[in-house]
Parts: C-alpha cells; structure tokens; sequence
C-alpha cells in the first residue's frame, strides 16, 4: 500500500482512519459515524474575501467573477449593520452561469432560431449595452436559474453535513461561518471534496471503499436512456438554454448520428460569451450562427492563447463502467473536471458520472437529519439530474 502523506490536505481522511479502526460498526454505517464526528472547520481554509455587494450591477458581478476566476460568489447585503448575524448578511450565491442564462432569457432577439442571437456581434452589443451596465444582481435575477439562497454551516457543523449537502441537496459549495462575527471563513466545493479524497491513497478506509467498482454501487445513476445530449451542429444557444430548463450543469456533445460522444459542454463555458464575445467575431462575419462544435472550438483556441492551464482545455473525459471508484476519483481531481462520461468499448455513450454522484455513494442522509429548517429551505433532491 502507497505511503501516506502527512498534509493538510488529507488531515480529515487521516481523522476518518483513526475513527474507522476504532468503530465497531457495520462498514455500511462506519463512514456515516466516522465523519459525524469530524467539524468542518477542520478542512483547510481557503481565504474567503471576495463578495458581491447586492447594489452591485450585472456588469459589475461579471467582472468580479471573472477576475477572480471564480464560478460563484456569496452576495452580501449592503443594508445589514455590521453586527449583523451571518443569516442577515448574507442573502445568496450568485453563479456566472445563473447571471449569463438570465441575460439571454431577457434580451432580444428571444428566438434561437435567429441567427443574429448566436452571432458575436450580438454578444459584443449586449455587453457593451446600458441594460447590461445598469441591471442589479439581488434586484432583477434572484429568482433565475441557478440562483441560490444563503445556505451556510457554522464551524463547529459535522463533516457529514457537509457531504449530504454536497450530494444528495445539489449543492456545489458550502459557505462555512463563524458564529461569532458571521463572517464566512472558508467555501467548501465538491471539487474540494474530491481532492481531499485522492490525497487519501493508502488509507484503509479509502482503499477500501476505493476498491469498488462502478457497476458495484449503482453507477452511473444517470444511463443511456435518460442521458441529455446535444449534437455537435446545434446552436450554442440551444444547448444553454436546454441546460437551463433541465437545470443540469453539462451536456455531452455528440456526432450526427447521437451517439459518439465528441465533446463536453457545460454551464461555466457560458461565461466566455460575456468575458470574452470578441473571439466568435469570424462567425459573424461570415453571417452564421455559432454551433456548439464552433462554439468549443472557439473556446479552445482563446483558452490556448490566455490560460492555457485551463481544466477547460481537459476536453471531454471518459471511463469505463468496470473502473474503479478510486480510478475515477484520481482522473476527477487531476484533471479538474466536474464530470465523467461512461463508453463501451466503441466510444458509444452508456451514462454519467458527476462529483456529486461520487460523494452521493460514500454516506447517507440519516431520517430527519437536517430537521425542518432545511425541509423548509432546500429544494427535494432530483437525482433525474446530472
């Protein structure tokens, strides 16, 4: 068995392993009860000092997002005093892709069929545009796509409660706050998560579980049959906007034919169509809308030339369904991707595998866990969604 690093990185995986070797239970329960035990606050912390005021516009929020390279961002209300209790000051998670999806839905031309919504003109236009500038974030767009309210745990919140909220609640961060001063101290991600769980190679309890094969604990939960996919001469557009009313975070690109798997497409590529409009400039030009096979490959070049240590350069990555827990957990988190896509030995797409389905298969909610404060707050879990 490899040998373990002492790091901050696996600190929780070394907590769990001294808890496993000491419980008696069940195996199945033994993770459930190993993680209850172990606080949040004993994740690493990552400086948490970029929020997005609630005054702020929509212009203003991109540019937060984008400088900062960040997906999301917690929203702070600019009305709350300064004692105020984390539940006052914070009023939400704004998401690029929530922010860009809204600004479609809005302007005009509403059509996808038109090819001026897809041409980069019209995206030049838009972000360049007083509706753009002017439009506040909390004001116009808190009840879109992907908007989320302020769902935080407090530092001395189990790691369990984290896990479930991850998985099973949808959740791609978690704000961790200080009781004291209501402050976020740390914003967990499930690729955070991930990570935390590769740097546990040569646990036993992470070998263990690792060991397992996908078609041994129920995946890809999301199949052929109930995979969403969009091929790859369909308008960028389309593909967004089917992401939107599907609420998923990815789509498979495919071939003509539907079912070779050629690419991945998922809501955080929406950003480039407001960061960056000028690189579909030829497509307009040449009077045609951007397919979702254009659209990518724009996006490669521009990454290639400005961040070419981008994840997004990953492309699409497969797996097989004999492979490992372990395995895919190590290409997740190498990789820095959020998704895997399952083929045959013809490249014939057979499913899905996310993050959250990864973390969905190491604990489980146990009855009324979270009490009626979360039943009230949090949408029911949709596991028809990737």
């Amino acid at each position: 068995m490899a040998e373990v690093k002492l790091n901050r990185e696996n600190s929780v995986g070394l907590q769990v392993q001294d808890l496993w070797e000491e419980s008696k239970l069940d195996p199945t329960e033994k993770l459930n009860a190993c993680f209850e035990r172990i606080p949040v606050s004993d994740f690493p912390a990552t400086p948490q000092e970029i929020e997005v005021r609630s005054d702020a516009s929509l212009a203003e929020a991109v540019q937060i997002l984008a400088q900062n390279k960040l997906l999301n961002a917690p929203v702070v209300n600019v009305d709350a005093p300064e004692d105020a209790s984390w539940i006052d000051r914070y009023i939400g998670m704004v998401e690029f892709a929530g922010i860009a999806v809204w600004i479609l839905q809005q302007s005009e031309p509403p059509s996808p069929e038109d090819e001026s919504v897809t041409s980069g003109d019209f995206f030049k236009s838009l972000t360049s545009s007083e509706f753009y500038k002017k439009t506040k974030v909390v004001r116009e767009i808190s009840g879109s796509f992907r908007w989320a309210p302020f769902l935080a745990l407090e530092q001395s919140n189990s790691f369990l409660a984290l896990l479930i909220l991850l998985s099973k609640y949808r959740m791609k961060s978690v704000p961790i706050v200080y009781f004291g001063d209501g402050r976020i101290k740390n914003i967990i991600t499930q690729s955070a998560v991930i990570n935390m769980f590769a740097e546990c190679t040569g646990l036993h309890w992470f070998e263990s579980w690792g060991a397992e094969k996908l078609s041994e604990i129920g995946l890809p939960v999301i199949t052929t049959e109930r995979l969403i996919r969009v091929r790859e001469d369909e308008s960028v557009l389309q593909a967004f906007e089917l992401m939107s009313k599907k609420k998923i975070g990815g789509l498979p690109v495919v071939d003509a034919e539907g079912s070779k798997a050629v690419g991945n497409i998922s809501l955080r590529d929406i950003q480039f169509l407001l960061t960056a409009p000028e690189i579909y400039h030829e497509y307009s030009l040449l009077d045609r809308s951007i397919t979702t096979k254009n659209f990518l490959i724009a996006v490669k070049k521009h990454l290639e030339k400005h961040d070419a240590g981008s994840p997004m350069l990953s492309g699409m990555i497969t797996c097989k369904r004999d492979q490992t827990v372990k395995e895919l957990i190590q290409m997740l988190d190498s990789k820095r991707i959020q998704r895997l896509y399952v083929v045959d030995d013809d490249g014939n797409l057979e499913g899905v595998v996310t993050l959250r389905d990864i973390i969905s298969r190491l604990v489980y909610e146990p009855p009324g866990y979270f009490g009626d404060f979360f039943d009230r707050m949090l949408p029911p879990p949709d596991y028809d969604s990737v």
